[in-house]
């Protein structure tokens, strides 16, 4: 289990290259997840890209097997672009695809936009330009006064996933690694969003983006969406339900089809 030694902290990732060598080795992947997911969330991405695409995902500071920060860290958007990077730098990459769900997607948005000459692709999973209102910051910390992390997460669970998307088992363990975030770094890296407006600077994104976006996510409407791919000059954009905003879970396999075929047919090694 590799590990970045970082100023605040160390960040763990894993990291797969089996790549065959009659296809072509192309540009490696790196993935940023979301407020209550963690590395594990990529998994069921992995197979239909590791035959061609080296990959790396990593637990984002404050949560899984990362470090959790002290209570006078300074929480930033800025930090978490230098974070990304320097996973990349530890696993050898110069330039990479940058996937990225919900906050991650936000991440990854703005990672395309300070360092282009970094990122070949761009592709972005029920995330968006603009950020969480305070209000959700309001109704999150109230759950987790009233039930902890357990009762945030369980009362979270309806919002990522259709009733019946998942069975029995994906479910549970989808919301067991969720309780598992700390409760300061639920509400700070929501508390990064507040605020957060891209739309400005979109147009600097030039280089191929992907756009998947669940059809009833709570958080980000599709209009909101549908508004960042108009805004991108090269983006593609996919709905796709009956989905929530656990869409990169819940339709592993389909986001994945749809990145593969995005990778082989618009990225540039």
């Amino acid at each position: 289990m590799p590990v970045v030694p970082t100023a605040d902290g160390a960040l763990h990732y894993d990291a797969i290259d089996i790549t065959a060598p009659w296809m072509g080795k192309g540009l490696p992947i790196l993935f940023h997840h979301g407020i209550g997911s963690s590395a594990l969330l990529w998994r069921g991405w992995f197979p239909a890209l590791i035959d061609r695409y080296p990959v790396v995902a990593f637990d984002m500071r404050g949560c899984g097997r990362s470090s959790r920060p002290p209570a006078d860290f300074k929480w930033s958007l800025e930090g978490m672009i230098d974070d990304l990077f320097a996973v990349a730098d530890a696993a050898g990459f110069e330039r990479f695809h940058v996937v990225g769900e919900s906050l991650g997607g936000t991440v990854a948005l703005a990672a395309a936009i300070m360092r282009p000459d970094r990122v070949a692709t761009l592709t972005v999973s029920n995330g968006a330009h603009l950020g969480a209102s305070i209000q959700r910051v309001e109704v999150w910390r109230g759950q987790l006064d009233d039930g902890g992390t357990a009762g945030w997460s369980h009362a979270f669970m309806p919002d990522r996933f259709q009733p019946g998307t998942l069975d029995a088992g994906r479910e549970a363990w989808f919301e067991a690694q969720q309780a598992e975030w700390p409760r300061d770094s639920i509400l700070k890296a929501l508390g990064v969003l507040i605020g957060t407006d891209l739309t400005p600077r979109l147009a600097e994104i030039r280089c191929p983006t992907l756009v998947l976006h669940p059809d009833s996510s709570p958080f980000i409407p599709v209009p909101v969406v549908a508004e960042l791919h108009r805004l991108l000059p090269d983006a593609r954009l996919n709905i796709i339900g009956p989905a929530r905003h656990g869409l990169p879970f819940s339709h592993a396999a389909q986001c994945t089809g749809l990145l593969r075929s995005f990778l082989d047919t618009r990225a540039t090694d």
